[in-house]
């Protein structure tokens, strides 16, 4: 069984900046990678960043130059940094990890509000 936990959500103003985090436990396969997604009212379930389990990132070009992906592969953790936030990025934001045989998990999301 595994597990996939995201914290560090919340609300925040224009231009701030959150730290989300995601933890993984219990029988992990080897990674292929980790990422962010994030799901806004009315809307369908969008990428934000990849990891791989080689360092290799990739995000979205909405986020491109204000957030920033990282993993502590020794923790199982993935971290999404975001900085110049905007309202347009109000969602909740989920984790899902992926490993080397295609199994998916996900979690179960943390809300990110930006709003004055």
């Amino acid at each position: 069984q595994v597990h996939v936990v995201e914290s560090g959500g919340g609300l925040v103003q224009p231009g701030g900046s959150l730290r989300l985090s995601c933890a993984a436990s219990g029988s992990l396969g080897s990674i292929a990678f980790m990422g962010w997604y994030r799901q806004a009212p009315g809307k369908q379930r969008e990428l934000v960043a990849t990891i791989t389990g080689g360092g290799t990132t990739n995000y979205a070009d909405s986020v491109k130059g204000r957030f920033a992906i990282s993993s502590d592969s020794a923790k199982n953790t993935a971290y999404l940094q975001m900085n110049s936030l905007k309202p347009d990025d109000t969602a909740v934001y989920y984790c899902k990890r992926v490993d080397l045989g295609g199994n998916g998990y996900w979690g179960q999301g943390t809300q990110v509000t930006v709003s004055s």
